[in-house]
């Protein structure tokens, strides 16, 4: 039975190994790591084994920082802008009744001022011919017009004198 474990360890190890050598055979055979592997950052990185390691190693760890800094940026942007959305609809919205309120006084305000108006017109026409009643007409002229009557009775006594 003890034999039987290393057997199946082993047997194991070679499926992984396998699996492994077909993985990093098909990453080497990809198009876009054959263009970067003849770069000059590829050609460093293929002579420097433990640069490249030490570069792999912090690009995993900060992915993490780095994703949760983008995300923080992203939602901060974004909480600004909705925030800049609803400041300005807010300062609209209160401009706006603002606004309104001012037009709806005016408009009760211009409704005053022209009954005022009217009452005031109407007061002082009833006052200034109250005191001061237009002239009975004298003469009539023929034609009805009791200006020119008027008018020609005044330039009669005129002549006349």
């Amino acid at each position: 039975m003890a034999k039987e474990e290393p057997l199946s360890t082993s047997k194991d190890l070679k499926e992984l190994q396998k699996k492994l050598s077909l993985l990093v055979e098909s990453i080497q055979n990809n198009s876009k790591v054959i263009a970067f592997m003849k770069s000059p950052v590829g050609q460093y990185l293929d002579r420097h084994p433990f640069m490249a390691l030490t570069v792999l190693v912090f690009v995993a760890m900060s992915a993490i920082p780095v994703g949760f800094f983008v995300l923080i940026v992203v939602l901060t942007s974004l909480a600004a802008f909705v925030g800049v959305i609803l400041l300005e609809g807010l300062v609209i919205s209160v401009g706006g009744l603002s606004l309104l309120c001012v037009l709806c006084g005016l408009s009760f305000v211009s409704l005053a001022m022209s009954g005022t108006i009217i009452v005031s017109y109407v007061v002082a026409s009833s006052l200034l011919n109250y005191w001061f009643p237009p002239r009975p007409v004298t003469q009539q002229n023929s034609s009805g017009d009791c200006q020119l009557a008027m008018k020609s009775a005044d330039l009669e006594g005129l002549y006349q004198e």
